[in-house]
């Protein structure tokens, strides 16, 4: 059976006409996502990949490999990430080098990380995601399963932000109207995973 796929246009839609105007609270902002991220969740779409969908990600794949080998060594796992890395990044709509900034900058690849604020795994989740989506048997420090709601999360308040990758990568922070932690994803992405298209 064919992995599940979420549909990245339908939540846009959905997140951009939820935040049509900015929630004043952060209770008003977590309860404002809940419908538009739970569907982006829950939504899939049965859809196989394309022969030239199937060239791109492994070209890209043997890419990244060798990039990635100095944080994570070994080859199965190393492999198994990129693989789930670049799916859920098209999945989400996200350039999948972008993604491997964010894992870089927040944890290191380091699936067991957890911050001084308590956000959890690869791309450093916090826990009340879970509950305010109705997901509470979700394990945020499932590699793949973290993998999902951080593009996902990511995917969102790009759409938010209409498109403003600083201004989504500091809501993704939690450091909105700052500028150093878009600044220091761009320079994980510029120095690390950076590819000529």
């Amino acid at each position: 059976m064919r992995r599940s796929r979420a549909n990245p246009a339908a939540a846009a839609l959905l997140a951009v006409a939820l935040y049509s105007s900015a929630p004043a609270t952060l209770a008003e902002q977590r309860h404002a996502v809940t419908p538009g991220l739970r569907a982006t969740l829950d939504g899939v779409l049965e859809e196989a990949p394309s022969a030239a969908q199937i060239w791109a990600s492994r070209q890209w794949r043997s890419a990244m490999e060798p990039r990635l080998a100095r944080f994570v060594p070994d080859p199965e796992t190393r492999g198994l990430l990129l693989e789930r890395i670049y799916q859920e990044a098209r999945l989400a709509g996200l350039a999948p080098e972008i993604v491997l900034a964010v894992i870089q900058v927040e944890s290191v690849f380091q699936k067991q990380a957890v911050s001084s604020a308590g956000a959890q795994g690869l791309m450093q989740i916090m826990p009340f995601w879970i509950n305010e989506l109705g997901r509470p048997a979700d394990d945020l420090f499932d590699p793949l399963l973290n993998l999902r709601y951080g593009c996902t999360i990511l995917a969102h308040y790009l759409a938010v932000e209409r498109g403003d990758l600083t201004r989504a990568l500091a809501r993704y922070n939690g450091s909105r109207g700052e500028t150093w932690y878009p600044e220091r994803v761009m320079r994980a992405w510029k120095r690390h995973w950076w590819i000529q298209r």
